[in-house]
């Protein structure tokens, strides 16, 4: 069986010059490999042969390795044979070229800090510095991950954009990063993708080409399409203009001229002669009223010669309809190029400004902007360049293919003639690089555009960034002397971070013993942060040290990756599967990566367990469906046809069976396996594609369910289906209103679940008072009489128990959890506990929970509830598996924390802080704890603040949560050290400004401050 899979895997058609991403490449063993055929090293992984951490290369370690394996394998028989020549083709996974990869981004050293300052200096900022401000904090917040808090500085930024070069860059970028949120991949209407719009007015092509600083310009639905039906044809593609439309705009001429015909000067050109207002003429600019008016022989001439001012007769008699009118409604593109050149040689300001408006207006497609964007520049006129290069941002990545733009972009002959037009900036080249670095971390397009930046950037953060950016692409270049000089200019600049960049370049180009020291010397000024131990960890000299640097570097900071990889892979090695199966399964509890995921599939096959590893590439192939497995050689999909063959085939019926087992055992990661071999059948199966970007967005992966979510919309066989995926993504998306304006839609055309569940969760999610709670009982049960399958009918249950309990009809919610359970909706056990907890039956509870733990094995959410309907060493003991399992869960923390503080009062307005953020259900069983436990343990250890803050500060220190440095700077307001309490205030309202009870702390310790000063 074995061998059978094996040469079925070799005998695949590999796909040379196929690179993966860094994230997804483990070293392959290529012992076996003949000269001619072997693979070539990865890009990213090029080391010298000293550079191996833990052990130099030798070409016969890795058979040795293997024949160490063999005999393991011999003497206790009970273990699989593990076989590096014939396991696979490119041998098992080596810890030697799976390094964690340096960051392009900002890191801080004390993150706190750095996010206290950035609220600061805004709270200080002038208003028209609040925009590069909002950049900074949106560099600073991209260690933490959190797309929300992303977007958030994104808008705010726009919303305080000083000029229309920096509207038109940030509404780019921000229709940019929620690309994944559109119903299309690309705009189906008549309208160009450059173009179109119908999102948020922040977003809006037109809105950004409004010059002027308006920071009340709110979020507000687009006005693009009533303006574009209102202006139907009077802003037609420059290059798409017709006949007829040239024919009238003649007519319109002449009726302009006919006006007034007469005049009192004239200007000849040619054979041709322009009747004028002398007066008028004088108006448009001080030059022509000195030509008109001052000393000059044209001042007493009656006719003007003006053949040789480069102007033809239809444009002059533009000038002068332009001088009486003000308007330029009725020329065409070309006569209003002229007028541009003659504003721009007579400093005709207004004249100049209503060209460049109305040029700006007819830039359509990217062939309008590539013609005139020369005309913008050579003329500096700011709003036509700014509509072109709107048009090239909104075209982003295809645009970084086009050479004529690249040239404009990308060169520094390209920028200077950008800047004179007013439209070059740190902004527009901090998003270009962001958008080339995800196409190709090693492109030439990517050097050029972070050499602008470079260019662009001021002292400071913004050095610090484009220095630091350069040092990496370089490095993944394998240019390393390069990448080592970059980042020891953005060292010096002062970023700590690129120090590990200086260090791994050195130890590229064969100095491991200086990037030791490098590391070593960060490590003993900052004892307590993960990443420096797990980068000193690469250097060390022997793997004592280096095992002490990893399992350090996982306690300061859990969710550091790159340690559960580099020990799943040694104990591989030393034939422990299943306890590297093990460690990888710690971080997959938490944050699910492909990589991760590869290397489970990986340890799967050495156990010929090959439909464990099916089933991780099936999961892998969801979150990102052209995955390149093996150091980027095999197509994920290849992959998943070879192993097909070695696992039971399931028909319809059997995978629908399969998807409720794992769905009831809480089993994510299979449910989306399921899934997707149901969709390889059917791809056209909208309700599948649902059914998947639900799973992704419980495993938190947001991009992949958004992509999941816009297929099911585009498979959709009826309407009333899209109007409810609409409806989803909206809701998703932050559109609530627009989300049940679609969800009634819906319904209005069919009755169906779905579109009463979308109405029914819209609405309890917006608001839920008695009367909306009546309602959406209404529209609960409304669904529950439609057809659907037991999965989703045993949410709507769930969902409907829960208003039930939010009611007080206890009977009612228990009635809807035991159907749901019936059903095998296993989450309803959390309900039913909550229900048997109100009722007084707190042992019913906790052991209704246990039923949930035992199902759901490894569930952090399950313990940590559970914890909530028992004693407090009971509940610390499910709330330390709880942190075990998943330390991104921050309630656990804050619990441990209360348990230490100092005095009754004290304890009691630390439940109260702890109980921020939490649900009602919690907040009744803190109650509980402090009014039953003797001497109120849980809340009231004397003289334990210190031990409390030190708790708050572990998670902290790699997630800075708005709630844990609240509770934390609640804690340092209660023993006097006001200035821990307001920089950790400051850096939750950071992350929330409007952060209601931060708010109200933050004010009483600067009241408190200001006394103490007095």
């Amino acid at each position: 069986m074995q061998n059978h899979i094996l040469n079925s895997i070799r005998s695949l058609k590999l796909m040379d010059g196929c690179k993966g991403g860094s994230s997804q490449v483990y070293a392959v063993n290529t012992s076996s490999a003949t000269a001619h055929d072997k693979p070539p090293t990865h890009h990213h992984h090029h080391h010298h042969p000293q550079h191996h951490g833990h052990r130099a290369y030798d070409p016969g370690s890795q058979l040795r390795c293997a024949s160490n394996l063999r005999t393991k394998s011999i003497q206790a028989p009970a273990a699989p044979s593990v076989c590096p020549e014939a396991l696979l083709p490119y041998g098992l996974p080596s810890p030697d070229l799976i390094d964690p990869p340096i960051e392009p981004f900002l890191r801080a050293v004390d993150p706190v800090s750095a996010l206290a300052s950035s609220f600061r200096r805004l709270a200080e900022a002038a208003p028209l510095e609040r925009c590069d401000l909002h950049l900074e904090q949106r560099s600073l917040l991209r260690s933490l991950g959190d797309a929300k808090l992303l977007r958030r500085s994104l808008l705010c930024a726009r919303l305080h954009a000083p000029d229309v070069h920096h509207k038109v860059v940030l509404s780019t970028w921000l229709r940019f990063e929620r690309r994944e949120d559109e119903f299309f991949a690309f705009p189906s209407s008549s309208l160009s993708r450059a173009t179109s719009c119908g999102g948020p007015a922040l977003e809006c092509p037109r809105s950004a080409l409004v010059p002027g600083y308006d920071p009340d310009f709110a979020s507000l639905p687009c006005p693009c399409p009533r303006r574009c039906r209102a202006s139907a044809g009077a802003t037609e593609s420059f290059t798409s203009g017709s006949a007829s439309t040239a024919v009238a705009d003649e007519q319109e001429q002449e009726k302009a001229v006919e006006v007034e015909e007469e005049g009192d000067m004239a200007f000849f050109i040619g054979d041709e002669e322009v009747p004028c207002f002398r007066y008028k003429i004088a108006a448009l600019s001080t030059p022509l009223h000195t030509m008109m008016y001052g000393g000059f022989l044209e001042s007493r001439r009656q006719k003007i010669n003006f053949t040789q001012n480069g102007i033809s007769p239809g444009a002059m008699r533009a000038v002068e309809a332009f001088s009486r009118t003000a308007s330029l409604d009725s020329f065409p593109p070309d006569i209003v190029l002229e007028l541009l050149s003659f504003a721009n040689k007579f400093c005709c300001e207004g004249l100049k400004s209503a060209c460049d408006a109305k040029l700006a207006l007819l830039v359509r497609e990217v062939e309008d902007a590539l013609l005139l964007v020369d005309y913008g520049l050579a003329e500096t006129a700011p709003l036509l360049v700014g509509s072109c290069l709107q048009v090239f941002l909104r075209e982003l990545p295809r645009s970084l293919h086009n050479s004529r733009i690249t040239r404009l972009l990308c060169s520094a002959e390209g920028r200077q003639r950008l800047a004179l037009a007013g439209h070059a900036s740190f902004a527009l080249y901090y998003f270009l690089s962001q958008v080339a670095m995800e196409q190709n971390l090693r492109s030439n397009t990517t050097v050029m555009l972070l050499e602008r930046l470079c260019e662009s950037a001021a002292p400071g953060w913004q050095k610090q960034l484009a220095l630091h950016q350069l040092g990496c692409v370089m490095l993944e270049r394998d240019e390393y002397e390069d990448a080592q000089n970059w980042f020891e200019e953005a060292a010096k600049a002062g970023h700590v971070y690129s120090v590990a960049g200086v260090a791994r370049a050195k130890y590229r180009r064969g100095n491991k013993y200086a990037a030791f020291k490098h590391l070593n010397s960060l490590v003993l000024k900052n004892e307590h942060i993960g990443w420096m131990h797990q980068e000193r960890s690469l250097y060390c000299s022997s793997m004592e040290e280096k095992m002490r640097d990893l399992n350090d570097a996982t306690s300061l900071d859990p969710i550091l990756v790159y340690p559960y990889k580099y020990r799943a892979i040694i104990l591989m090695e030393d034939n422990m599967i299943g306890a590297a199966i093990a460690e990888i399964n710690k971080i997959l509890g938490f944050k699910v990566s492909a990589d991760c995921l590869e290397l489970r599939a990986w340890l799967s096959m050495a156990l010929e367990d090959y439909e464990g590893a099916l089933r991780d590439i099936r999961a892998l192939m969801t979150l990102d469906p052209h995955y390149m497995m093996f150091h980027g050689k095999v197509p994920g999909e290849q992959l998943v046809e070879v192993l097909q063959q070695h696992v039971q085939q399931w028909n319809l019926a059997e995978c629908w069976m399969q998807l409720y087992d794992r769905w009831s055992s809480v089993d994510d990661i299979g449910s989306l396996a399921v899934v997707h071999q149901m969709l390889a059948n059917d791809p056209s199966k909208s309700i599948l594609w649902f059914r998947q970007s639900l799973l992704l967005l419980r495993l938190n992966c947001q991009k992949a369910a958004m992509r999941s979510l816009r297929l099911a919309r585009n498979h959709s066989a009826y309407e009333h289906e899209r109007l409810v995926y609409e409806g989803w993504i909206l809701y998703d998306t932050g559109h609530r209103g627009e989300a049940l304006v679609k969800a009634d839609e819906a319904i209005s055309i069919h009755r169906s679940f779905e579109a009463f569940f979308l109405k029914a969760y819209v609405l309890a999610d917006t608001i839920l008072d008695v009367k909306s709670s009546s309602y959406v009982i209404q529209l609960l049960e409304e669904a529950l009489k439609c057809p659907s399958d037991g999965l989703r009918k045993g949410q709507a249950l769930n969902n409907l128990g829960s208003v039930y309990v939010d009611c007080d009809k206890l009977d009612l919610a228990a009635d809807c959890y035991v159907n749901a359970l019936n059903i095998r909706h296993t989450r309803a056990h959390q309900g039913l506990a909550r229900v048997y907890y109100l009722k007084n039956h707190r042992k019913s509870a906790y052991d209704e929970m246990t039923k949930l733990i035992e199902k759901a094995r490894n569930n952090a959410s399950a313990y940590e509830k559970r914890s909530e309907y028992c004693d407090h060493d009971m509940a610390k003991s499910d709330l330390s598996r709880a942190t075990e399992l998943d330390p991104l869960r921050t309630y656990p923390y804050r619990y441990r924390a209360a348990g230490n503080s100092r005095d009754s009062r004290g304890d009691k307005e630390q439940c109260e802080r702890v109980m921020v953020g939490c649900s009602a259900q919690t907040i009744v069983t803190w109650e509980w704890h402090w009014s039953n436990q003797s001497g109120g343990d849980v809340l009231m250890d004397d003289r334990k603040d210190d031990e409390a803050i030190d708790e708050l500060s572990k998670a902290i220190a790699f997630k800075p949560d708005l709630h844990l440095l609240h509770l934390r700077a609640a804690f340092y307001e209660s023993i006097g050290k006001l200035a821990d309490a307001l920089r950790d205030c400051e850096a939750a309202l950071c992350l929330d400004p409007n952060h209601g009870d931060t708010l109200e702390l933050y004010s009483k310790i600067k009241e408190q401050g200001e006394r103490d000063c007095r």
